[in-house]
């Protein structure tokens, strides 16, 4: 009787220590009060970023009214862009900067709920607080939309949200892939590559768990649709030279005359809107990979 009483303490100490290590960690309510956003640098946050290349509404032609509805299947369920627009109702115009930085950094609601990493935030969580509030800033100037969001479809036991705050434990870190002493072109790039663009989310073959294998960064992955791979960015398996890859984010066209397709096709018009500056840093640094 004396064991089976340890036994039942031991058990609910450890659910008590797995709910507690779990548990959604928001960034503080005044973590980036003291800066002052501004909405022309947004923009280019907006645009790097790739934010309306999953939340415009799919076939729209409005790129910028974040309706939500495009659906990416996964090994673990098809999950559904939502309605980020700044509707206070379907939408996200209710939140604060706050629970926005939250979000982008932290995958973290203003419910306190975690969010899945199909939402990008393993690699936002590099981002620099200025461009936070300054993509907050750009956001007030959206369209709203009033679509209703729809339901991601994920089963037992992906549908446990809880479980989202172990494979954070695991997966979620600001650190960079590309270490050492850069010079600021290539720091540019790595920001560009390895934060706001979030390049390795498709570019980056991926462990049994969703996440991302660093140590193959960029040397290509499966398709998640299922059709064909998402090619490879290394330099022995990505011949360009730098300035053909910055004219290709430019353009969409190839050095053999074909043009970008799929989702690279939302990439480049992002990209085509970016500084020539921006490009090359992108380009320099891909050529930088080992």
């Amino acid at each position: 009787m004396r064991a089976l009483r340890w036994l039942i303490l031991v058990a609910v100490l450890g659910a008590a220590a797995g709910w507690w290590m779990t548990r959604a960690r928001p960034l503080p309510g005044d973590a980036l009060a003291a800066l002052e956003g501004d909405a022309v640098r947004g923009e280019a946050v907006f645009l790097a970023g790739g934010c309306a290349s999953c939340h415009a509404a799919p076939e729209t032609t409005d790129k910028r009214r974040l309706s939500g509805g495009q659906r990416f299947a996964s090994d673990f369920g098809t999950f559904v862009a939502p309605n980020i627009s700044p509707d206070p109702v379907q939408g996200i115009g209710s939140w604060t900067g706050a629970q926005f930085a939250s979000a982008l950094r932290r995958g973290v609601s203003p419910e306190g709920r975690h969010y899945y990493p199909a939402f990008p935030y393993t690699a936002y969580a590099r981002m620099r607080d200025q461009d936070v509030v300054d993509l907050w800033a750009f956001w007030q100037t959206l369209p709203a939309s009033d679509a209703e969001s729809q339901p991601h479809e994920v089963g037992f036991p992906f549908s446990v949200r809880r479980g989202v705050g172990l494979w954070k434990l695991l997966y979620l870190n600001d650190g960079w892939v590309m270490q050492g002493d850069l010079d600021p072109t290539l720091e540019r790039g790595r920001y560009l590559v390895e934060a706001l663009a979030h390049c390795g989310e498709c570019h980056t073959p991926r462990g049994p768990l969703g996440g991302l294998d660093t140590a193959r960064w960029l040397q290509g992955a499966p398709n998640p649709s299922g059709k064909g791979k998402i090619p490879a960015l290394t330099p022995d398996r990505l011949t360009w030279d730098a300035g053909e890859i910055a004219y290709y984010l430019e353009t969409g066209f190839t050095p053999d005359y074909d043009s970008a397709g799929g989702h690279m096709v939302a990439v480049v018009e992002n990209f085509g809107q970016l500084t020539a500056q921006d490009r090359a840093a992108v380009a320099a640094y891909v050529k930088a990979l080992p």
